[in-house]
């Protein structure tokens, strides 16, 4: 006989089994429920259903407190085809507490109309009760049939049977066809109960499993749509839908290998809006990023299906062309540029913005081999260079380009400023400034100097425009700062009078940290603040005037004194050089080169003198290479002066009065 495999469910010790098993055996089943049912006490007990469902627990593990209010309101269907003479089995249920219950009387029906009928009546069965006592045949053909429906498959089926007219072959083919219980008649409600009991808790137990196998089933498939979103955002863009980095870095591998190989050639195209600042700005990022998807469309409609378009960065685009000619690709760039151009971006209040796009291209050729990563690259410079021109403009990777040329140039020299700034490698020299009017020395311009790692000087005008291009100029400015008062600290008392002029960039009198750290040096070393002299160039000045204006405010109230670099060199007019907090004008040196011999300096050098008169500011004039120039200077009524004549750079500050100074002297005679 062939093994009962049992449901796993926790009413399985009282032959609670799966529909789908019993097909396989039967005889135990029988054994074990007829165990059951004579354990069962009688009927006439007070607590009858209780004690008939204390039959069906499980016996091995505590047991669970059954819901008997929540099993009567179970939908019971009873097909009946009993004699009336005999007690119905719907009243005998009624008597129990049951009170959903169904009957139908199938009164000559074949199979089939008994499967519509049952279709069409009710959803939502618990449990079939199939009492066709007089045709064995229909009752087990119907088992059959409802097995083979999927929306009956799982309610549990009854059979009532007459004991007389069954035998064990019957009992058999009963469970084969998907019977979970036989009752015999006559029928008693003692057993009919308990059995009734146990089929609807299995019918629980089956609706809690599919509500588990659902349940996990939908998590499964939310699993696989997020694995499936996290595929494809590995290479989409998740704002525009379009290919991203990776997936564009991965196509120019390709157009690579197809450039050297195949020997045909590709073309990137690198899209930068112009001025998508403002808008995400005044707007909004939520506006800004409608614009942005509005952009992506209007490029997919113009861009063709055969290239690849990607979006890069927040407001960058690229787009990868294959086989293609130079030609070609410049006019898909300009198409794209004039698409972005007529474009009117139109807000919900009404305003409208229109932004054009710098598009750099860089081809991708057999006859020279090049990386995916240097072909980004190019496009990239292609693009900058666009938009150091003017923007809204098309332009095609030249190695002659000026811009190339300087970030190939800042890509040598920022690793050299970064290790020369840890390094300690950067220096200053100082050159004297004197007073005119008896040549004592007022004070030093501290210059300054990097070493190369063979002690080398190296002039700033090397090193600082890559700097401030390159976000380190900050670091240099700070360290300047803190040298020039570590410097004037270190003197002796007898030099205490000595001024020391200090160069910074245009960006440092924009940082507003630059005040802090002037007081906190100054309080800390107890330099006096006015021996500090801060240059500041006309294009500095007038760069960010009113911030670099607070900036020379805050450091003066401080103490600090300030000259206004280069004077004459520049456009600032006199409105500027009126309300500029400044102490000193330093006239641009063009005008002393030649001011011996040239009418026009000396007459340009006496207005600025006067100029500078008239403001109550006193005048230095620098690169003084002569006597005689320093002599028309005195005779013009010059303040201050310095130059090689009166002394160059050097790495120390040749103070009068030195003991080293006097005791070299002395050697030397």
């Amino acid at each position: 006989m062939v093994k009962l495999k049992h449901s796993m469910c926790r009413y399985h010790d009282c032959a609670v089994t799966d529909v789908h098993t019993r097909r396989k055996s039967g005889k135990k089943l029988i054994n074990k429920s007829a165990k059951i049912h004579m354990a069962i006490q009688k009927p006439e007990t007070a607590g009858f259903c209780e004690a008939a469902a204390a039959q069906v627990a499980p016996t091995d593990t505590p047991p669970e407190r059954i819901d008997l209010e929540a099993l009567h309101r179970k939908c019971i269907y009873i097909i009946d085809g009993r004699d009336s003479d005999t007690i119905p089995v719907a009243e005998m249920l009624a008597k129990s507490g049951f009170s959903n219950i169904h009957t139908h009387e199938p009164d000559g029906e074949d199979v089939d109309t008994l499967l519509r009928h049952l279709r069409s009546s009710l959803r939502g069965i618990d449990l079939l009760l199939l009492d066709i006592t007089h045709d064995k045949h229909k009752a087990l053909s119907l088992c059959d049939r409802i097995l083979n429906q999927r929306w009956l498959r799982e309610i549990p089926l009854i059979i009532i049977a007459p004991k007389g007219r069954w035998q064990e072959d019957s009992i058999y083919s009963a469970f084969r066809a998907g019977a979970t219980d036989i009752v015999f008649t006559p029928l008693q409600r003692l057993e009919l109960v308990p059995r009734v009991i146990s089929a609807l808790l299995l019918k629980q137990e089956r609706d809690l499993r599919q509500h588990h196998e659902l349940e996990l089933e939908n998590e499964l498939a939310e699993r696989k749509v997020i694995e499936a979103r996290l595929q494809y955002l590995v290479s989409h863009d998740e704002l525009t839908g379009l290919c991203n980095r990776q997936r564009l870095e991965q196509a120019l591998e390709g157009a690579v290998f197809q450039a050297r190989n195949k020997r045909y050639a590709s073309a990137l195209l690198y899209i930068d809006l112009d001025q998508f600042k403002v808008i995400n700005d005044s707007e909004g990022h939520v506006m800004g990023d409608r614009f942005l998807m509005s952009i992506a469309n209007r490029l997919r409609q113009s861009v063709g299906s055969g290239n690849l378009l990607a979006r890069i960065s927040s407001d960058e685009y690229a787009v990868l062309v294959e086989d293609t000619k130079p030609g070609e690709a410049l006019g898909l760039a300009e198409t794209l540029r004039r698409t972005i151009d007529e474009y009117r971006f139109t807000m919900a209040n009404g305003r409208t913005y229109h932004i054009g796009a710098s598009i750099g291209v860089a081809l991708i050729e057999p006859s020279e081999e090049i990386t995916a990563a240097e072909a980004l690259a190019r496009a990239a410079q292609a693009c900058f260079e666009a938009k150091t021109h003017g923007r809204n403009k098309v332009h095609l990777f030249s190695h002659d380009d000026q811009e190339s040329h300087l970030i190939r140039n800042a890509v040598d020299w920022v690793p050299r400023i970064r290790k020369a700034i840890r390094e300690g490698r950067l220096c200053m020299h100082f050159q004297p400034v004197i007073d005119v009017t008896d040549g004592s020395v007022h004070g030093y311009e501290a210059l300054l100097r990097m070493r190369d790692r063979n002690g080398q000087l190296i002039s700033p005008a090397q090193f600082i425009p890559v700097a401030e291009r390159m976000g380190l100029i900050r670091d240099i400015d700070m360290w300047v700062v803190k040298h020039a008062i570590e410097v004037l600290r270190s003197l002796p008392p007898q030099h205490d009078h000595l001024v020391l002029n200090v160069n910074l960039s245009m960006y440092a009198f924009q940082d507003p940290a630059l005040f802090e750290v002037v007081r906190d040096e100054l309080q800390a070393s107890g330099v006096a603040a006015h021996r500090i002299t801060f240059e500041i160039t006309e294009t500095a000045a007038t760069a960010s005037y009113s911030q670099t204006r607070n900036m020379i405010s805050q450091l003066r109230g401080l103490g600090c004194r300030f000259a206004l670099d280069d004077f004459g060199s520049g456009f600032c007019s006199f409105n500027y050089i009126k309300q500029f907090p400044v102490d000193y004008l330093k006239i641009d040196g063009s005008f002393i080169r030649n001011l011996v011999y040239d009418p026009v300096d000396q007459r340009l050098v006496k207005s600025m003198i006067e100029v500078a008169r008239t403001l109550d500011k006193k005048i230095v004039a620098e690169y003084v290479e002569n006597e005689e120039t320093l002599d028309m200077l005195r005779r013009f009524g010059v303040n201050l002066a310095q130059g090689h004549y009166i002394g160059p750079p050097g790495e120390t500050m040749r103070l009068e009065n030195d003991p080293q100074e006097e005791e070299d002297a002395a050697s030397s005679r």
